[in-house]
């Protein structure tokens, strides 16, 4: 080994922030000089004779920014160190040592992920010289990649806030939308509020907590938002509809889905409240036919909800029935229509039908 060309300082101990580096060489000398060249450079060194006694330490010590190995030691190659530590510890920057006959498996080396080779027999310049290079290019590797990856997490936070604006957005219009829907139909005026807190209690009752009562507080309040395109006419016919007229009100529920398609993804109980609130536990209902529990239990809970205050609402075409009639009617219909479980939720949360959140008498102002 030839290091005369130029002057060797001690090695320093290491400090706080003082960058580290690893030399592995069966050859204590080798590591010793190498050792020396490298502190010159104010770097911490530290040492081992074999692959894995090299492997132990990083596990120890934690990764360091460089490695200078040997190909050739005792039990596992230097190559196959290069592979641990490249799996591992993937920004290390890895110089393998050889000599002037191994040049060809350096070159394979670099192919295995190696930054640079160092040829025996070794010149102070030059190990400074790689080492810098070797340290420069690892320095530029990360740097890139973190402003890749700050610019890759600021564009990436960037749209959440905008595709959440988005949707906020959307569900502002799509609510005030229900509001209009109501104003087109006087004798709702107020329903979807009233469905919504129904709903709401009698999920409550059956176990429902924190989120999925917002869920079903929305499904409430949209569930009949497809009727914004049903006509007037139908809407407030005072007498029977005709089958023409009956299939424009059935299409509400699907209308309704299609609006509301873009809140699927962070929505889907709400989607399923408003395409399902219409289906009977006997499969009469629309638009599916489902039955029992093909239909989404939350939709049976809004169907409750929507029909008590159907019945106890003046409409066109009748006037309202007292809420122990309706109530009454629920009990009728459980196990039919409606979901005897959830007509016992909406029992035990209005034990009192007389005593609602909104009276009838509210309602029929």
């Amino acid at each position: 080994m030839d290091l005369s060309s130029g002057p060797v300082r001690p090695a320093t101990s290491a400090s706080a922030g003082t960058a580290r580096c690893l030399v592995v060489d069966d050859d204590t000398m080798v590591r010793r000089t190498l050792g020396r060249v490298l502190a010159s450079q104010g770097m911490a060194v530290l040492e081992a004779a074999t692959a894995d006694e090299a492997l132990t330490l990083l596990a120890t010590e934690g990764p360091v920014p460089l490695v200078l190995t040997d190909i050739y030691m005792p039990g596992r190659s230097g190559i196959d160190l290069l592979r641990d530590i490249r799996r591992r510890y993937p920004d290390t920057a890895v110089l393998m040592i050889t000599g002037v006959a191994e040049v060809k498996s350096a070159v394979e080396c670099m192919q295995l992920g190696a930054l640079d080779y160092l040829a025996k027999p070794l010149q102070v310049e030059e190990v400074r010289a790689r080492v810098h290079h070797a340290l420069e290019r690892q320095r530029l590797t990360l740097e890139n990649r973190y402003l890749q990856e700050s610019y890759q997490e600021r564009l990436e936070t960037q749209l959440r806030e905008l595709s959440r604006r988005n949707k906020e957005m959307f569900l502002g219009q799509v609510q005030m939308a229900a509001r209009m829907l109501e104003k087109k139909d006087e004798y709702t005026r107020g329903h979807s509020d009233r469905v919504a807190e129904y709903a709401v209690r009698t999920a409550i009752q059956l176990g429902f907590t924190e989120a999925i009562l917002e869920e079903i507080r929305l499904g409430g309040i949209l569930h009949d938002i497809g009727k914004i395109g049903v006509r007037d006419a139908v809407l407030n016919k005072p007498g029977p509809l005709s089958p023409k007229e009956f299939e424009e009100i059935r299409l509400h529920v699907l209308a309704g889905e299609e609006i509301l398609e873009p809140l699927r993804r962070d929505h889907p109980v709400v989607l399923d409240i408003v395409r399902s609130h219409h289906e009977h536990l006997d499969g009469t209902g629309f638009p599916d036919g489902l039955s029992g529990d093909e239909i989404p239990l939350l939709a049976r809970v809004v169907s409750v909800a929507d029909a008590f205050d159907a019945m106890t609402t003046s409409r066109a075409y009748r006037v309202p029935r007292s809420a122990a009639e309706a109530m009454e009617e629920l009990e009728t219909w459980a196990g039919r229509q409606f979901d005897p479980l959830v007509v016992a939720a909406f029992r035990r949360a209005f034990p009192d039908p007389e005593r609602l959140p909104i009276s009838v008498v509210e309602r029929a102002a």
